[in-house]
């Protein structure tokens, strides 16, 4: 990756590796069974999929903002946001990404991009109105950061086996239906790729909830390290997630399919299942911070 003056995180790097290996692996199953079992539709579904996994690489920053609701803003229209990612910038020694500005209530932030030349970072409305300019930046450095480690360019490539999965669970099922010579190896075949996929589709579910809780406390120590401020990223995250109680379950629930991108995971309580989040707990996230404000003797 590019050289930048965030801390690099060689835990996170060997993530990231290790999930993409065992993508890999994951993705050659799949290639394996349907070569096996689809026959003569095999060829169909890999150039559907690979067309969607093409265009979600190429194009995951304009996805994103367009599910988010998010527009590009000029430095004219949010002077103070510009103002923002431009000193980060200047401090992290990066090329500056689009910067947009998604018109919703829940206070949140995400980055997205295949590399730091062709990335996006996304402020919402309510986080704009919400914190101090400190805390902003603390924010937009942790949003920066995952920029700059490539995470989310991982996590990206990483997603897509589980929706290729449930694509060709989709297609396997619908391979079985309506056929008037319903034999055995049909019905079997149909089976063994529903089943290949649905383990694939839990595998890499998992793969990338590890990785995510991971990259977002690399982000909070890299944010932390490269602004000086821990208190200010520790004050934006305590009052980004205590927000959260107040926005309408509605709400809260469209936005849920980007948790894994997202600055804060927009729940209005804990997950009861800690293994099934996108995010660590808060009490990681403020611990964490809490040690690295000591290490840089500021309160």
């Amino acid at each position: 990756m590019a050289q930048t003056r965030f801390a690099p995180d060689r835990g996170l790097t060997s993530r990231m590796v290790m999930t993409m290996f065992f993508i890999g692996l994951l993705y050659v199953v799949v290639v394996g069974a349907l070569v096996v079992l689809l026959k003569g539709a095999w060829l169909i579904v890999l150039v559907i999929s690979g067309a969607l996994f093409i265009a979600q690489f190429w194009f995951s920053d304009r996805m994103a903002a367009f599910g988010m609701g998010a527009r590009e803003v000029t430095p004219e229209e949010a002077p103070e946001l510009h103002g923002a990612v431009d000193r980060l910038c200047a401090l992290a020694d990066m090329p500056k990404p689009k910067v947009c500005i998604a018109d919703s209530d829940i206070p949140n932030a995400f980055a997205t991009g295949r590399n730091q030349r062709n990335s996006l970072i996304c402020a919402t409305s309510g986080l704009l109105r919400r914190l101090e300019p400190e805390e902003l930046e603390g924010v937009l450095a942790h949003e920066l950061s995952h920029v700059a480690h490539r995470d989310v360019a991982v996590m990206t490539i990483a997603s897509f086996l589980g929706v290729l999965a449930g694509i060709i669970t989709r297609a396997a099922l619908w391979s079985g239906v309506g056929r008037s010579n319903r034999d055995n190896n049909t019905a079997i075949a149909v089976l063994i790729v529903t089943a290949v996929s649905a383990v694939v589709y839990v595998i890499s579910f998992l793969l990338t909830r590890l990785l995510s809780r991971y990259r977002e406390l690399s982000a909070d120590r890299a944010a932390a390290l490269l602004t000086g401020r821990p208190s200010a990223l520790a004050a934006a995250l305590t009052k980004v997630t205590g927000q959260m109680a107040r926005i309408p379950t509605r709400d809260l629930r469209r936005a849920e399919p980007f948790n894994a991108f997202y600055f804060a995971p927009a729940f209005s309580r804990e997950n009861a299942v800690q293994l099934l989040s996108s995010h660590p707990t808060l009490e990681q996230r403020l611990d964490q911070l809490g040690r690295l404000s000591a290490q840089l003797g500021r309160p």
